[in-house]
Formats: C-alpha cells, structure tokens, sequence
C-alpha cells in the first residue's frame, strides 16, 4: 500500500513541478526513449540473471505491492506456536512431536496457527530443526551454530531479489544516456531544420537522461531498498525461533523459552511481557 502512495507521490511531484513552470506533457513523453531505456534494462537484467533470479525477483517484486510484512501479531502467533511445541516437549517427551514435524500440514497443532503454517520456508526451519533435536543429544551452543548456518544461507537468498533490483537501477541513468545520445544523433540528422524543429528535437532527446534517472532514484531503486527490508525482517523472525529454540535445548522452561525468543524481536513489532502472556494464555 505504502509503495502505491509513493509512486503516485513521486509522479505528482515531478508532474506536478513541471506543470507549473507550464510545462507541455506531450514534449515528455517519447515512447521511442521509454522503448529503449526499459527495454536494454530489461534485456540486461535477463542476460545477468539466471533462471531461478528471475522467478526470485518477480516472486518478491509483487509482495512489495500486496505484502503485509512481519507484524506483532505474527510474532505472537510464532511464540505461540514454540511455546505449545515446547509444552508438549517438556509433558511428553521430544518423540511425541514426531508426527507434527514429519508432516506439519496434517498436524492439528500447527493447523492451529495457518499463518505460520502458510509459510513454508518457516514451517521448514522449525521442523528441521526439531529434528535436529529429537535426533541428536546436540549441546545448546553447537545447535545455535548449526541455526546460524541455516539463516545465513536463508539470508542469503533472500538477498539476492534486491541486489539484482539494484543492478537494474544503477544501470538505468547509463541507458536513458545512450537514449540520449541516440536522440541527439537523430537531432544532428536534422540540422538543416528550422530552430523550432532542432529544440523540438533535442528536448526529446534530453528526455531520456531525464527518464533515467527519475526511474533509478524515484522508483527502481527504492524497490531494491524495499525489498532488502523484507530480506531483514525475515531474518529477525528466523532469529526469535532460533534464540527461543536454543534456551530450550539449554535446559530453559517453556515460558522462559518463549520468553528470550520475544526479546529477540526488534522494534514496534516487539510485542510486551503482558501481550505474550494474555496471547498464550488465549
């Protein structure tokens, strides 16, 4: 939602500056300089990105329009849910949560929280994890390197749609240039012209550079920054799981558990001692 004001807040911005200067719209807008700025951006975009970055970028490109992001009540759902993985652990022993990590989709507890189990990438994390434990004796300080790891390659590649993103807007200033020049060349084609014609003309082909550097630092640009804060909120929530996971396998009770997994979650999303406690107790 935010990212629809903000388009529409750059646009009216410039739009709006221009028009009152008396600016002419017709004279900005030149389909031959948008067909040859976006166009080279998108065919370098393909030449440099493989496959699987191409789904990953379009994949993520499209939340930054519909996505809601990480919020408290999806924190408190999270420790909700290792607080009730945690009760069972601690009442009937680690192989009762066996069949709930074997298949999650078919759990009655994790079909208690649908956010939770709607994401796969975190059903996964915890899963894998949790049978990490049951599997192994392994000491607390050995399974928080082993979760280090895992988040790190998860980082890694959720990384990897905003850096791609950002390529493409570092390299639009360079393509409205070369629209430039190209405007210029056909300018210079037109010398004999009368004045009127030749600013006509190089306006047009001013427009290009002015293109691309409007999209790098108005729009694409700002996509890529958007896109890595999805990238660092995610990497948070993988965080409260793996501090909350490793106070347990520490030898912390449940709550307590939950309890370093909160102080884990940065900022507003934070949700309070008081919070957690009436949630679980919900």
């Amino acid at each position: 939602m935010y990212a629809i004001v903000g388009i529409l807040v750059v646009i009216g911005a410039v739009i709006g500056g221009y028009l009152y200067e008396h600016g002419n719209l017709a004279l900005i807008f030149q389909p031959a300089e948008i067909i040859i700025i976006f166009g080279a951006a998108l065919g370098s975009f393909l030449v440099a990105s493989p496959s699987k970055v191409v789904r990953l970028v379009v994949k993520h490109i499209s939340v930054i329009f519909g996505g809601k992001g990480r919020s408290k009540e999806s924190y408190l759902e999270l420790l909700s849910l290792m607080n009730v993985l945690f009760m069972k652990i601690r009442k009937d022993g680690l192989i009762s949560i066996e069949a709930d990590i074997e298949t999650p989709s078919q759990s009655p507890l994790f079909q208690k929280f649908k956010d939770i189990l709607f994401n796969q990438k975190v059903v996964d994390f915890i899963c894998d994890n949790l049978k990490v434990i049951i599997s192994t004796n392994m000491p607390a300080h050995e399974m928080e390197n082993l979760m280090d790891v895992d988040i790190e390659a998860y980082q890694h590649e959720s990384m990897i749609p905003s850096l791609s993103v950002a390529k493409v807007a570092d390299s639009l200033p360079g393509f409205g240039i070369v629209a430039a020049v190209l405007g210029v060349v056909l300018t210079m084609g037109k010398i004999d012209q009368p004045p009127a014609v030749l600013g006509h003309s190089i306006g047009a082909a001013l427009v290009g550079t002015f293109l691309g550097v409007l999209m790098c630092y108005g729009f694409v640009g700002p996509m890529a920054t958007n896109l890595e804060h999805q990238a660092k909120e995610d990497e948070a929530f993988y965080s409260a799981i793996k501090v909350a996971m490793v106070a347990f396998v520490g030898g912390a009770a449940p709550q307590l558990s939950v309890e370093f997994g909160r102080r884990a979650i940065p900022g507003k999303e934070r949700p309070t001692f008081n919070e957690l406690e009436a949630y679980l107790r919900k």
